[in-house]
């Protein structure tokens, strides 16, 4: 088995999810961490729950452009001041914590 590094902590399993999808269609294999876990949220610290993305370290590269792409957000998208989310353009309410966007249209 070859061997796997962490790449990316995401805060949930939906996020988990939308970059490892983002990562396969760039053709990196990517294993989730800690999925599991989430099932005892209520018991555990927030940050316990969190799910890391494992890539194979000959993906790191392109692993790194895309996530940063990620971060950034895209172009019109909004941060959440309650909780810090990133959100799409066109979303008005924060998928997160449901916090109302401060942008004016």
């Amino acid at each position: 088995m070859s061997e796997w590094i962490p790449v990316y902590q995401a805060a949930n399993s939906l996020e988990a999810h939308t970059l490892k999808g983002a990562l396969e269609v760039a053709g990196i294999e990517v294993c989730l961490q800690g999925e599991a876990l989430s099932g005892a949220l209520g018991e555990l610290p927030m940050n316990a729950v969190e799910v890391t993305l494992l890539i194979h370290p000959r993906d790191l590269e392109l692993s790194r452009l895309i996530l940063e792409k990620y971060r950034r957000g895209s172009p019109g998208s909004w941060r959440c001041r309650r909780c810090g989310e990133s959100n799409a353009a066109s979303f008005e309410i924060c998928w997160q914590c449901g916090h109302e966007s401060d942008t004016e249209e």
